[in-house]
C-alpha cells in the first residue's frame, strides 16, 4: 500500500497547513512524536503519527454520543476549527474561557457532565484537563512540541497555534468518523478554516520553503 493511500490526506497537504510545525521550546513528554530538530531548535512534528493519532481518535469518538463529547477551544486560532466540528459531530462545544467549575461544581450555571473531554491547546486548555482529571473524564488533545500531556489519555500531535493547522485536523477527525459510519459529509475543509492547495508551506519562523525531512 502506498503512502498516499495509507493516509488520509496527501502528506502535502499536512505540510501547506503547517500541521508538522513545532515550537523551539520542546517538553520531554512529546519526545517520541518529534521527527527532529532543525538547526534553528524548531521542532518537526512526526506526520505519520499525527495521521495514526487522528483515526485513532475518530474511532475513540465514534463510541460516544455526540452530545457526550464537549469540545473545548480557548484561543481565537481554535474558534473556526471548534465550532466547524462541534457542528459537524453534533457535540457540545466551549468557544473561549473555560469557567472554573464548569465540570467540578453542581451549583455553577455553566456546569455539565459530559464522558470526554476534547481540548485544542493543553497549555490554553489546562483548566479543562486539570477538571476532567478530577472527575475522571478522559481526555482528547492537539498537542505541539513544547506541550505537558500528563492527564491527556489521547494524544494528537499536531501544530496548534495556527487556525490552518487545527482545522486540518479537526476537518480529517469529522470525515474519518462521517466515512466510517457510511454518513453523508456535507463540508468541506475551507469550513474549519484550512485549504488545500499545490503551493509548498513556508516556515513560520523565516519564511522559506520547508519540507518535513
Amino acid at each position: 500500500m502506498s503512502e498516499q493511500e495509507k493516509m488520509l490526506v496527501d502528506r502535502e497537504q499536512y505540510l501547506a497547513n503547517g500541521v508538522h510545525i513545532g515550537t523551539k521550546a520542546q517538553h520531554s513528554s512529546m519526545e517520541e512524536y518529534i521527527f527532529h530538530v532543525k538547526k534553528n531548535q524548531l521542532a518537526v512534528l512526526n506526520l505519520d503519527q499525527t495521521d495514526e493519532e487522528i483515526k485513532k481518535v475518530a474511532e475513540v469518538l465514534e463510541d460516544y454520543d455526540p452530545e457526550e463529547i464537549l469540545v473545548v477551544g480557548r484561543t481565537e486560532q481554535a474558534r473556526t476549527p471548534i465550532q466547524a466540528f462541534s457542528e459537524a459531530i453534533g457535540s457540545n462545544l466551549i468557544d473561549g474561557r473555560f469557567m472554573p467549575g464548569t465540570l467540578t461544581n453542581p451549583e455553577s450555571e455553566n456546569f455539565v457532565e459530559p464522558e470526554l473531554v476534547f481540548v485544542s491547546n493543553p497549555e490554553e486548555d489546562a483548566q479543562a484537563i486539570q477538571e476532567a482529571h478530577d472527575t475522571n473524564i478522559p481526555v482528547v488533545a492537539i498537542a505541539d512540541s513544547e506541550n505537558e500531556i500528563e492527564d491527556i489519555d489521547y494524544i494528537i500531535p499536531a501544530n496548534n497555534k495556527a487556525e490552518n493547522s487545527l482545522g486540518l485536523v479537526y476537518y480529517l477527525i469529522a470525515r474519518e468518523m462521517a466515512d466510517n459510519s457510511s454518513e453523508e459529509f456535507d463540508y468541506v475543509v475551507d469550513d474549519f478554516g484550512a485549504q488545500f492547495n499545490d503551493s509548498e508551506p513556508e516556515d513560520e519562523e523565516t519564511g522559506e520553503e520547508v519540507e518535513e525531512e
